[in-house]
């Protein structure tokens, strides 16, 4: 490709300048009345010999300035699978070619940075081995496609996947890329021994010019993926629609205020459900970064609310009726802003409200990702442990961000204190499958190494497996937690307090029962101090 920094388009342009035609052609530039130069048409009266040099004049001038315009954008040139590159596209390749086939557990005490020293997939805690309780899932989109930019920089990562293949100077072309990558996902799967991935449709698939050409790109994708599935437990954990990126959903895709936006965005989900189904996926997740608002004296909230809704009946029916998926969930992902100023799905009790509100808490259940919880102003046990209570609890993204920073970082989850008090709430709900905890993290931008993908990914698997271990202790029932939490209640264990929970009890009952009581209501200490300290004592 074609690269002209300033000193180089100097060069060219004192070079250019040298030639005898374009000196001569000065001469024939006039200046229009909003100062531009352009070169003077040629009459019919002009010799052939001035019409040539005013046009070759013309034509090297238009290059000149085009290509010191580029300011030293690139534009890709791809590598034919035919040609010499092909062996570059060998569906053997390595990409972490110094780890193990398998990344082995080897103990708490073990020093080997490729090593699990707390996540063992077959040790059983309370009957059920780790990789059943955990269910771990690896997002395509956060290891695979995470190139280092963010807001304020360029990427910084190049990966041996987008790098150009062995023997070959350029990338190969989309379709083969994206093909490559697929590889290094599944790749990075067997490495740490999880079955589970998630995906977003433009993730894993180009766009192409127009809908029908980026659906023929993902059917082809799908279709790879599947092929190298076969024979194996690998299947999604959810597939997702990305109604954010592009454009045209800039104000939304469910509550944009353009009806062929919703259009597109109804045809866009019906083809990530067909994907994901094509894949055996086990849920099928909406996270709509964009279904809120910018500008509120400009939004028409009931409008918008009444529209998501509309949309989520559709997919419903689609995913139940057409598809034939009953029995799969339909999860939506709270988040309370970013990138809109405010999303309809704000937390776990909203989103709750809203399905309720609509008549669709039987449809879907609640993706709870850790670093959303934090942005709502909550703690992520907080919000699992809502979705439990409200028997709308359907997976988890584990991660966490950064409380200095005020954004989304998704970076992995590494705090044993966090993880345990998160398991707690799954543990004495006896799990989530057919959810499961999907690392919707990723390395910082400063990690660079390929290697750091694995590392990011054991500290995070261990981190969840050593919480695992921990909340059966916090949650065993004759445990000494369990034992402050029954105390705080235990004068609802009575006949009292049992007609009052079964709906029996009355106002009038309940005031005489208060007017004849001896003094004040016996309230006993909440005991907080104490159970912080049993809490310590589990997690060390």
């Amino acid at each position: 490709p074609l690269s002209l920094h300033s000193s180089t388009s100097t060069r060219i342009a004192a070079r250019i300048r040298a030639f005898d035609p374009l000196r001569r052609a000065r001469a024939n530039l006039r200046r229009t009345p909003r100062g531009f130069l352009v070169a003077r048409m040629c009459t019919k009266n002009d010799s052939p010999e001035y019409y040539f040099r005013d046009l070759l004049a013309a034509t090297v001038q238009f290059l000149l300035v085009a290509l010191i315009l580029l300011g030293g954008k690139t534009v890709p040139v791809y590598a034919s699978v035919s040609d010499t590159c092909a062996s570059g596209l060998d569906p053997t390749e390595v990409f972490w070619p110094d780890a193990p086939a398998v990344i082995p557990f080897k103990g708490a005490d073990s020093q080997d940075p490729l090593a699990f020293r707390h996540y063992n997939a077959s040790e059983e805690v309370l009957g059920r081995t780790m990789k059943d309780w955990l269910r771990f899932s690896v997002a395509f989109w956060h290891s695979i496609r995470n190139d280092g930019s963010d807001p304020f920089g360029f990427p910084t990562k190049r990966w041996p996947w987008d790098a150009a293949p062995a023997g070959c100077e350029d990338p190969p072309p989309p379709m083969e890329l994206a093909k490559r990558r697929m590889r290094a996902m599944f790749e990075l799967m067997r490495k740490l021994g999880v079955d589970l991935w998630c995906f977003h449709d433009r993730d894993i698939a180009p766009r192409g010019d127009t809908l029908e050409e980026t659906n023929a790109n993902l059917d082809e994708i799908v279709e790879y993926a599947a092929q190298l599935q076969e024979g194996t437990e690998i299947r999604p954990l959810w597939g997702t629609a990305q109604l954010f990126a592009e454009p045209h959903y800039m104000h939304g895709a469910a509550t944009s205020p353009s009806v062929d936006v919703f259009v597109r965005a109804a045809a866009q989900v019906k083809k990530a459900m067909d994907a994901t189904r094509r894949l055996g996926g086990e849920n099928f997740n909406f996270w709509g970064g964009r279904e809120g608002y910018a500008f509120l004296p400009t939004t028409d909230l009931k409008t918008e609310r009444e529209h998501a809704a509309m949309f989520f009946k559709m997919a419903r029916d689609y995913w139940v009726k057409d598809l034939k998926q009953k029995g799969k969930p339909l999860l939506i992902e709270p988040k309370p802003q970013e990138p809109s100023k405010h999303q309809y799905d704000w937390d776990v009790g909203t989103t709750a409200g809203f399905l309720r509100e609509f008549h669709l808490e039987k449809d879907f259940r609640l993706n709870v990702e850790c670093n959303h919880a934090t942005l709502a102003g909550h703690s992520c046990s907080h919000e699992i442990e809502t979705a439990v209570a409200m028997d709308m609890l359907g997976g988890l993204d584990a991660n966490t961000g950064d409380p200095q920073v005020g954004w989304d970082t998704d970076q992995f989850m590494t705090d044993g204190r966090e993880a345990a008090l998160v398991l707690s709430a799954i543990v004495r709900s006896n799990g989530f499958a057919p959810g499961g905890i999907n690392f919707d993290a990723k390395t910082r931008r400063e990690s660079t190494d390929v290697n750091d993908l694995l590392y990011a990914h054991i500290g995070g698997m261990d981190a969840m497996a050593k919480g695992l271990k921990l909340a059966a202790k916090l949650v065993n029932p004759d445990g000494a937690l369990e034992g402050v939490k029954r105390e705080r209640y235990s004068s609802w264990v009575s006949e009292l307090g049992a007609k009052i929970e079964k709906g029996k009890a009355t106002l009038k009952e309940l005031e005489k029962l208060a007017l004849e009581a001896d003094g004040e209501p016996v309230v006993g200490s909440g005991k907080q101090e104490l159970a912080d300290n049993i809490i310590a004592a589990v997690v060390g």
